[in-house]
């Protein structure tokens, strides 16, 4: 067999020859010639072992030390009564991420790429610019999060940082991928230290049960708005923009192929379980560590629940949970450098492969090790403003969540790039309701950058108005294809079908209602980030967020 991908063209799509061959992954080996039809669960498990990474890694770097915040928040304020949002928070995650692992096993093209092919070059650029900035700020959170383990720990803070910045560094730079992915791996594994901290702790598990099914908005009419706040900080650090960019290209380097797609959906499975129990776990130790204490309700920040932890369960478990804290970061920081430094390699057409050393890379390895270098510095710069730069990651976050969605809702539908694995009209449905419900949270959070003493009854306004809207929009929808049958769609050999060259395909022709929808998004875009950004550096000059 050939080493070029299968296609309708003699040309690869793929960008990167490196990114052609066998699958080396951490637990195992598929060679190229294996067409994924082992018989047998020992064959099966096997495979499932080599192809375990992109879904686990991607999902445990979610859980990053952004996310340790959040869900500590939640807990130590609000006690396991948010524990819903994790179950609303599974169908959205293994929607939005099994799109990109499609999009990657099937085309062989980063999400940067398709965008700047797809949708032109001000939506590439636009991309790339938004998922650099916002992952240089989320880099810095990571940091964050190293010292206020370290300093928890007793380690001097300089030296915690320098070192976890070598380590991140010196992982991706060994030029096999099979070692950096076997590194993350265990990584991952670590985070599993929330299982115990969570028995050390005790929390009442019937409780946890209860409100994990059942909604619940503590708090009362008077803090309406904060949980509202609060609950969109979950979903934001939960669901991130740079988790789709991440995937995609993961999978790729990773040479996985269609053929192993319900293999790599199993993993992707397999990340979502172990996020869910550990962000679970961390809700209800940070509940049950404050119940009844005078700092329930008085979140200060991680270091401050490691404390907590403490004073309720032991030393033991303070120490645990400062590890799980250091390893989080450290894994989001793998994750968040790797999604930027493919997604310029992509756009600009460099080599950017964990296959190549950094001889044969030097560009990709270069805005990697940039992106850590600079976070560690800013982090260590005495007066660094960083509760601003972690509210500021939170808020563009928000901002551009629902954009990302969009590109991937219309990549997902676009023949040309998949073919026979395009969307169907249940995913389409649920995906789109997804969107819906991303743009009215981030409404709410750019609202309240912008006016902090956002009333629960103007948050009511905006959910009450975006549904409207959202109807609306549904009903013309519905209205203008009245009477119209969609062309079926052929999956008659999917498993060998991939995406041809970019040059070969027909560039997509946008209806009206689509150009007026994406202008729409670019207003909301552009106007949104000017005033995050205006806002926040209001608060910086003012000196009211350190």
């Amino acid at each position: 067999m050939t080493t070029t991908i299968e296609t309708r063209d003699t040309r690869t799509a793929v960008l990167d020859d490196a990114h052609v061959g066998d699958i080396k992954g951490a637990l195992g080996t598929i060679r190229l010639d294996d067409h994924g039809e082992r018989r047998g669960m020992s064959a099966k498990l096997k495979t499932l072992l080599a192809i375990v990474g992109p879904g686990l890694i991607v999902m445990v770097g979610d859980n990053d030390a952004g996310a340790f915040a959040t869900y500590g928040q939640a807990g130590q304020n609000y006690g396991t009564h948010l524990m819903w949002t994790l179950l609303l928070l599974v169908p959205v995650l293994y929607v939005n991420q099994e799109m990109v692992l499609r999009l990657g096993a099937v085309t062989g093209v980063g999400h940067a790429r398709l965008i700047l092919e797809r949708f032109g070059k001000f939506w590439g650029a636009f991309s790339v610019i938004d998922l650099f900035i916002l992952n240089a700020l989320t880099l810095v959170t990571e940091f964050i999060g190293i010292t206020l383990a370290s300093g928890y720990l007793g380690l001097p803070k300089a030296a915690s940082v320098v070192l976890a910045a070598a380590i991140i560094i010196a992982s991706a730079f060994t030029g096999s991928f099979r070692r950096f992915e076997r590194i993350a791996v265990a990584l991952c594994a670590g985070s599993l230290l929330l299982i115990p901290i969570y028995f050390l702790v005790h929390p009442r598990t019937s409780q946890m049960a209860h409100d994990f099914v059942v909604p619940n908005m503590p708090g009362g009419s008077g803090q309406l708005s904060t949980v509202m706040l609060l609950i969109i900080g979950i979903v934001g650090t939960t669901v991130a923009p740079w988790q789709l960019f991440f995937q995609q290209s993961y999978v790729i380097d990773k040479r996985i192929t269609p053929r192993f797609m319900k293999y790599e959906k199993a993993d992707l499975a397999i990340g979502i379980v172990v996020v869910v129990v550990g962000g679970a776990a961390l809700m209800g130790a940070s509940a049950a560590a404050f119940a009844g204490t005078g700092a329930f309700g008085n979140f200060t920040d991680a270091a401050g629940l490691a404390h907590g932890i403490q004073a309720h369960a032991g030393k033991v478990a303070g120490v645990l949970f400062a590890i799980a804290l250091l390893d989080a970061s450290i894994i989001g920081a793998f994750a968040v450098s790797l999604s930027t430094a493919y997604a310029i390699g992509d756009v600009f057409g460099i080599k950017h492969s964990l296959h190549r050393g950094v001889e044969g890379a030097k560009g990709f390895y270069a805005v990697y090790a940039a992106l850590v270098l600079v976070a560690a510095v800013i982090v260590l710069i005495p007066g660094s403003p960083l509760g601003l730069l972690t509210m500021g990651v939170q808020a563009l976050a928000g901002v551009l969540l629902p954009s990302a969605s969009v590109y991937l809702l219309m990549l997902c539908n676009d023949r040309e790039v998949l073919g026979p694995w395009v969307n169907g009209r249940r995913t389409n449905a649920f995906t789109s309701l997804v969107v819906g419900v991303l743009v009215a949270l981030s409404l709410i959070l750019t609202a309240s950058v912008v006016y902090p003493d956002i009333s629960a009854g103007q948050i009511f306004d905006i959910l009450g108005a975006s549904g409207v809207i959202g109807i609306l929009m549904a009903g013309f929808k519905l209205w203008r294809h009245r009477g119209q049958v969609a062309a079926p769609i052929d999956r008659t050999g999917r498993d060998d079908w991939r995406m041809p060259h970019l040059d070969t395909l027909t560039r997509p022709v946008f209806t009206r209602g689509h150009r007026i929808g994406m202008a729409v998004l670019r207003s909301y875009l552009l106007v949104a980030t000017v005033l995050v950004v205006f806002r926040l550096v209001q608060l910086a000059v003012s000196g009211s967020a350190g």
